[in-house]
């Protein structure tokens, strides 16, 4: 019998529903948690402790902990219930010593003060995302290379004409275009359609430290053996293989980090999966250029310098705590206490985020979760609460793919070349683009918190828009070698890049961590990462072909083109995430599309319009579509509402 008896009723899923009805068992008093909101009313996340009474709050703990194997720590949980339930008034909470006041009053006061370790775990997980920004660029300097080397080159070589050794028919140059780009896709075709899945039982049987352990070793030896294969179907595979593990790990290491970090800063420590991408991206540039002059076997060296980031990821991984909320999930409380423990500088604030994510859990458990793995996959999108947060995650995955920063990423050395430059050229070219992408990832530690998830993907999509028509309206300008085109080329791309970086760049891999119940969390991070890598796998087929039929200038065009589109469905579909927990996101997405949309429209949008475009002052501000109660954990005495908016 659960610490909090509840007996809840959900509303329908209409303009209104998000009323839940909660009954204590024990005290017999009703209460009512408004986390949705009607269309005219206003809307607010409250804490699910407040109004219970002290005596029988401290009877829930004392029964909490006897079922959790937790009694000898029942005093410091009694006081981290109080906690808990009362955050914004600490000092008023007599249980509590003046060192533990004190710790609290840091807390607030210094929200990037957290133990070493909290930052050496996200640091540990994060080094997997250079493994996939270095594979990236790995097959990007080899496209120069191997397509000749395993004979299907996209075109015949210089001064070869009709009838000699060697030329390349139009046809089958055609062919092999599609060759080389299902060669360079195999990893994501691989990742969609296997590896994400895979997460869900390894994270089952394992644990996320465990799953990441045996991604980090498949991403070690793959890499390595691509660098030795002798055909093309030979590096296909290997590179299939390689996506299984890029899939069940980029659906875990997001997973892993978000379930660790405080609401304060959890979109600037996730955020460093995109962080250390673009690290890994840079890197597999510099490895490009440092072996581009040892001979025939470069592009070789290029596919196998991949493993080095893996081994590190391999090797630390163990010396960091597990997941809380999945040892909680597990029923293994006494080891996730211990694990916040370590996460957290005092007790007092491990035992207060155990017993709160606890209570959320219960009210988050009413979502039935399904007995089999193909119905917790169909929850995904018959659960209302859950069915908008795949849709939003969809959304954000997909765009990454739509405003076309992969057509760099896998071709940009191809892309150079085609703008007047040569090999050599083409890949210092590149590593500038590594650079870029690297470096303007920084500003988004800050921005990601401190301006929103939403906010930023709205800012950036339409200068991402005319940053890539830009570069590719600059093909046009004539003249075989112009140093002007490869210039102005560069230029826009190294903007575009900027500007991805702060924004596409960092959100979708951190919003899809935390937007999905426990129960569904690894199901909707392997759908999110699915929806990601397959369309990048399309990218990948599609780009070669499209690069010729279309001119670079077309494809350029084609892709700002969907900046736009993507910018209209972030509108519609993602709201704001940014300062909930975890379990507060349970109240955003209770709210249904229509009023969402309905919100934007007519709220927002014209407000934005008045201020923005007209330069309005003294206009009044929307009311937000949902508040957040100052005594929510996490809330603190600073964050006291958090506009949809």
């Amino acid at each position: 019998m659960a610490a909090l008896e509840e007996k809840t009723s959900h509303v329908d899923d209409k303009p209104g529903a998000g009323k839940i009805a909660t009954e204590d068992a024990s005290s017999h008093t009703d209460s009512v948690h408004y986390i949705s909101k009607t269309e005219s009313s206003e809307g607010k996340v409250n804490n699910p402790l407040t109004g219970i009474p002290k005596e029988q709050l401290l009877r829930n703990v004392e029964q909490f902990a006897q079922e959790k194997g937790l009694t000898d720590d029942l005093d410091m949980l009694k006081k981290g219930a109080l906690l808990a339930q009362r955050p914004a008034e600490y000092n008023a909470i007599d249980e509590l010593s003046q060192d533990e006041k004190d710790a609290i009053a840091h807390e607030y006061a210094n929200k990037w003060s957290h133990p070493l370790l909290l930052y050496v775990t996200i640091f540990v997980c994060s080094i997997g995302a250079a493994t996939q920004g270095w594979d990236q660029t790995g097959s990007n300097g080899a496209n120069l290379s191997f397509p000749t080397e395993f004979g299907i080159p996209e075109s015949s070589p210089v001064g070869v004409l009709p009838g000699q050794p060697g030329y390349i028919t139009d046809a089958q140059a055609q062919k092999n275009e599609w060759l080389v780009g299902l060669v360079n896709a195999a990893p994501y075709i691989a990742s969609a359609m296997l590896g994400c899945w895979l997460s869900d039982p390894l994270n089952n049987l394992f644990g996320r430290r465990g799953c990441i352990f045996i991604t980090a070793i498949i991403l070690i030896v793959t890499p390595i053996c691509s660098g030795l294969t002798h055909n093309w179907y030979e590096l296909f595979i290997v590179r299939l293989i390689l996506g299984i593990g890029m899939g069940a790990k980029g659906s875990t290491v997001p997973v892993f980090a978000a379930e660790n970090s405080p609401p304060q800063i959890r979109g600037a420590l996730v955020m460093g999966w995109q962080l250390w991408t673009a690290f890994g991206i840079f890197l597999g540039f510099l490895a490009n250029v440092a072996v581009a002059d040892v001979g025939k076997i470069a592009w070789r060296l290029q596919l196998g310098s991949a493993f080095i980031p893996a081994l590190p990821l391999a090797i630390l991984i163990y010396f960091c705590p597990e997941s809380p909320r999945w040892l909680m999930k597990k029923n293994r409380y006494p080891q996730a206490l211990r694990s916040l423990i370590r996460l957290r500088h005092n007790k007092i604030q491990a035992c207060r985020d155990l017993y709160y994510i606890h209570v959320q859990l219960v009210e988050e458990s009413k979502i039935i979760r399904g007995e089999t793995y193909v119905k917790r996959f169909m929850e995904l999108f018959t659960i209302p609460r859950v069915r908008r947060a795949t849709a939003a995650a969809t959304t954000v995955m997909l765009a990454q793919q739509m405003c076309g920063i992969n057509i760099i990423a896998f071709y940009s050395s191809t892309i150079f070349k085609d703008s007047g430059s040569t090999a050599k050229q083409a890949l210092y070219a590149s590593v500038g683009f590594g650079a870029i992408n690297f470096l303007f990832a920084f500003p988004a530690l800050i921005t990601i918190d401190t301006f929103g998830r939403r906010s930023l993907l709205l800012f950036t999509f339409p200068q991402m828009a005319w940053t890539l028509l830009a570069a590719g309206l600059c093909f046009l300008i004539p003249g075989e070698g112009n140093k002007t085109r490869l210039g102005l080329v560069a230029l826009f791309i190294y903007i575009f890049a900027a500007f991805y970086s702060v924004g596409e760049g960092p959100v979708p891999f951190t919003y899809s961590a935390e937007v999905f119940p426990l129960a569904q969390r690894e199901q909707g991070m392997a759908w999110a990462v699915a929806t990601c890598l397959f369309w990048a796998a399309v990218l990948s087929i599609t780009f070669p072909r499209m690069r010729t039929a279309m001119t670079p200038t077309g494809a350029f065009g084609f892709y700002a083109g969907l900046n736009i589109m993507a910018l209209i469905l972030i509108w519609f579909f993602v709201p704001e995430t940014a300062r909930y927990t975890l379990e507060e996101l349970d109240a955003v997405f209770d709210v249904p599309h229509a009023t969402f949309i309905k919100h934007q429209n007519t709220k927002t949008l014209p407000y934005w319009f008045k201020t923005q475009v007209l330069r309005k002052k003294n206009v009044e501000r929307p009311q937000p579509l949902i508040e957040l109660d100052r005594n929510l954990v996490g809330a603190g005495e600073k964050r006291t509402e958090t506009s949809m908016a």
